[in-house]
């Protein structure tokens, strides 16, 4: 089921809790020769899993789904203690990656072929889809179950084989879902795991190998960009899920309270580690004062520490490198003129000095030439910003390479329309810091990726069109 059981390399490498610093296990560091064989497993398994029907592939998702529902407490510590996020959280987290398996599981049985009209007589004209074949995946620390399940369901639901790089920072949530997979009669090789603490020579091996053609990743824009590069020297499809730098508007006629209390959740959302986090604030400059006064108010409450204690709502940051991207920008602005309304350095305190944890920050007097004006912070760092017409906050917020989600509150309907079809982003809530959901097609438009996971738009992703031509005697 996964060369980590029986990996080639013997070596194993230390996974720690990003709250204390303390270690919490050790797993198989995979290498070139465990990619090499994970991709023969899924090579050899892809003739036996794409003949299977489509209600056998079903079957084994649904059991799945009932699986990671009984485990939910167990995923969701683990992911506490792993990854960092509030316990709550990741119980959300843990029913939301249930889901794809339950979404495409009864995706597997809608995938439709065509009938075409032909201009000739003696001809039929079909168009099937079919697996598009051995898959390779990469996905994330900061949603580590959530964003397997969202890859491996639709490419075993479309009949495809499966190996999965997670990143290297929360390798046991991985494991768990590869033993749920593994518990529910996956085959073997279908999907194939490989953790590693040191990704590069295990994707030289997926990018590099003709049998793998397709590529999925979620992560920075930046790696994003070199692995489609690479991928393109040997025609992999790729679906891409990359950085964001949302825009957050709030509009004069918006309930200021409400607004304010919609944006602190979703900001401060996984301690800002979501590519979903509101990144600039903006907001009309007549409700700006009670805005401010309600989001300072809502920040200010929130506690920052361990994930497993009651009443945290902001969990630390995954590693030192992070912490040290929100020094960076918070000094960076203040040097450029920026006010600290709250927080604005490292949370400490002697249940705090072992973890990476950041206080939750507001920030006015934002301008352009700052860095948290263009780059993804990824952090608990809220930066506000007033406006004053329609036209120049979509300007603004359509003002960077990211195109991802964004946020729009009002109560003007035509407002809301129109704002929405001109914000050049792939994912638009309207009075809602959460549109997603398994059956809905989330991605991003510009640097923000290529292709769409969730919903029917997820499966296509795996899925290719054959045309076959059949000449019938008169």
């Amino acid at each position: 089921m996964t060369v980590t059981d029986t990996e080639v390399s013997g070596r194993r490498y230390t996974v720690h809790n990003p709250a204390t610093g303390a270690e919490i296990g050790t797993v198989p560091d995979c290498g070139p020769d465990d990619a090499r064989a994970a991709v023969d497993a899924a090579a050899a398994a892809l003739p036996g899993w794409a003949g299977r029907t489509a209600y056998e592939r079903s079957a084994v998702l649904h059991r799945a789904h009932g699986l990671m529902l009984e485990r939910a407490g167990d995923l969701a510590r683990l992911m506490t203690i792993e990854q960092g996020k509030p316990l709550r959280a990741a119980r959300n987290e843990v029913g939301y990656a249930a889901d794809f398996l339950s979404w495409y599981a009864e995706e597997a049985k809608r995938v439709y072929g065509t009938l075409i009209p032909s201009p000739r007589s003696d001809q039929r004209l079909l168009a099937l889809r079919q697996p598009v074949g051995v898959v390779a995946a990469i996905t994330p620390w900061n949603y580590p179950i959530s964003m397997i399940t969202r890859k491996v369901a639709p490419a075993v639901a479309a009949g495809c084989t499966i190996v999965l790089k997670p990143a290297e920072q929360t390798p046991l949530c991985a494991i768990e879902v590869f033993r749920i997979l593994h518990d529910a009669g996956l085959p073997a090789g279908v999907a194939t795991l490989l953790t590693t603490s040191d990704p590069a020579p295990v994707g030289d091996v997926l990018l590099d190998d003709h049998r793998v053609r397709k590529l999925t990743f979620t992560g920075s824009t930046e790696i994003g960009r070199a692995l489609a590069a690479r991928a393109a020297a040997t025609m992999k499809r790729v679906s891409l899920e990359l950085g964001g730098h949302a825009p957050f508007v709030v509009f004069d006629d918006a309930d200021p309270k409400h607004a304010a209390k919609g944006a602190a959740l979703v900001k401060f959302l996984n301690a800002g580690q979501a590519c979903i986090c509101p990144n600039r604030i903006y907001v009309q400059r007549g409700i700006l004062e009670p805005f401010l006064e309600t989001l300072v108010a809502r920040v200010a409450g929130m506690r920052v520490g361990d994930g497993l204690a009651d009443g945290v709502a902001v969990g630390p940051l995954i590693d030192e490198a992070a912490l040290a991207k929100m020094e960076r920008q918070v000094a960076d602005a203040r040097a450029k003129g920026a006010e600290v309304l709250l927080g604005g350095a490292r949370a400490t305190g002697d249940d705090l000095a072992a973890g990476h944890f950041f206080q939750p920050t507001v920030l006015t007097g934002i301008t352009r030439d700052m860095d948290i004006y263009h780059e993804e912070t990824f952090g608990p760092i809220a930066p506000v910003i007033p406006f004053d017409t329609e036209a120049e906050v979509v300007e603004l917020a359509n003002d960077t390479r990211y195109g991802l989600a964004s946020y729009v509150y009002t109560r003007d309907l035509d407002r809301a329309v129109r704002v929405a079809e001109q914000l050049q982003f792939g994912i638009v809530g309207v009075n809602d810091i959460n549109p997603t959901a398994a059956a809905a097609p989330f991605g991003g438009v510009k640097d923000s990726g290529l292709g769409r996971e969730g919903g029917p738009a997820g499966i296509e992703e795996y899925l290719d069109t054959k045309l076959v031509g059949i000449s019938v005697a008169r």
